[in-house]
């Protein structure tokens, strides 16, 4: 496995190292679109504006022989406008599908909680299905095919929370913070590279060798990557942690009798699943063949905060689904 997996482990590789460079102070954010990447996933990501969110997932794009688009959600965007439509063709009074953006490998949907609940259901069913059905036909989406959603969790007027059970759709729900001291000296340094380059090419046609993408990669290079995820060594202690930790958000009463004031519902079967391919897919990334009980730590928080579904009294106690996270994963023993 581990000389089949060579080649796209390495570019892969590559592409984290260019990503770290382009996108500065947001390592968290780079490693899960790859993880997102890897396992086939779609990933929700919430921060406040400036955060490099744009920025990462069109450098991403850059880095995958396919095509990106940005669909900026608004309250007056509708179904329509992100699945396509059918067009009337009056030269022989027939209907052609036009197809609508979210045809492309690679989505930005921007500031999604701000577009009514039919556009966004019109999102996630092209999510979970990877289809969209128009009328009577049902038009295949690309098999390499990437949603990273945003939202802004700073202005919540006039915007349409997404449902729980929509929210479950996604792999991943990741927040974004502000970068280091450091990290703003180099954001620093590097818009005014960028500048300076920018202005290079308009003169003398030159480039930032040190910002140049490496080779991109292809789907055939994706798709063996997935398969060696699911050929890694999962051993059985390992497999019943992950379980006993989804297990203890549906019934934390003999882990914490507390946490069972705190929560309605606890996560579903995908959030088993989520946990599974995303602790993979991090030990891959690591270079080894085999998941560790910290991989399963490491992803338990950005796959299941947005499956829980906290009480009235949590909320009013400002009980976070982190802190149900952390607590949980103090509690449940570990192999």
């Amino acid at each position: 496995m581990q000389a089949d997996a060579a080649a796209p482990r390495e570019n892969i590789a590559r592409v984290a190292d260019y990503l770290s460079r382009r996108v500065i102070g947001q390592t968290v954010l780079i490693d899960r679109m790859l993880m997102a990447l890897l396992c086939g996933g779609h990933l929700l990501v919430e921060g406040a504006p400036g955060l490099a969110k744009t920025r990462a997932i069109k450098e991403l794009a850059k880095s995958i022989e396919g095509d990106f688009h940005r669909i900026q959600f608004t309250p007056d965007l509708l179904p329509s406008d992100v699945t396509g439509s059918e067009i009337y063709r009056p030269e022989d009074g027939s209907f052609r599908f036009q197809p609508g953006p979210i045809f492309h490998n690679v989505i930005l949907a921007d500031e999604v909680n701000r577009a009514p609940a039919k556009v966004q259901s019109a999102l996630l069913e092209a999510m979970a299905e990877h289809q969209v059905s128009v009328g009577r036909e049902t038009f295949r989406l690309p098999n390499l095919f990437l949603v990273m959603a945003t939202q802004n969790p700073i202005e919540q007027e006039g915007t349409y929370p997404l449902p729980e059970a929509q929210l479950d759709r996604f792999l991943l729900h990741v927040k974004v913070g502000y970068p280091s001291q450091a990290d703003e000296h180099a954001i620093l340094a590097l818009v005014r590279r960028e500048t300076i380059v920018a202005g290079q090419q308009g003169t003398e046609g030159g480039a930032d060798p040190e910002q140049r993408a490496p080779a991109r990669l292809n789907e055939h290079e994706i798709f063996a990557a997935r398969s060696e995820l699911l050929r890694m060594h999962l051993a059985a202690p390992v497999e019943n942690y992950l379980v006993q930790l989804v297990l203890a958000t549906r019934n934390p009463a003999p882990y914490d009798p507390e946490i069972e004031g705190w929560l309605e519902y606890g996560a579903s079967p995908r959030g088993t699943i989520a946990i599974d391919h995303l602790s993979r897919a991090r030990a891959w990334l690591a270079g080894r063949d085999y998941v560790t009980p910290d991989d399963v730590r490491n992803v338990a928080n950005d796959a299941l905060r947005h499956r829980l579904i906290l009480s009235f009294e949590a909320e009013a106690d400002g009980v976070t689904a982190d802190r149900i996270v952390d607590r949980l994963l103090q509690r449940v023993p570990a192999p």
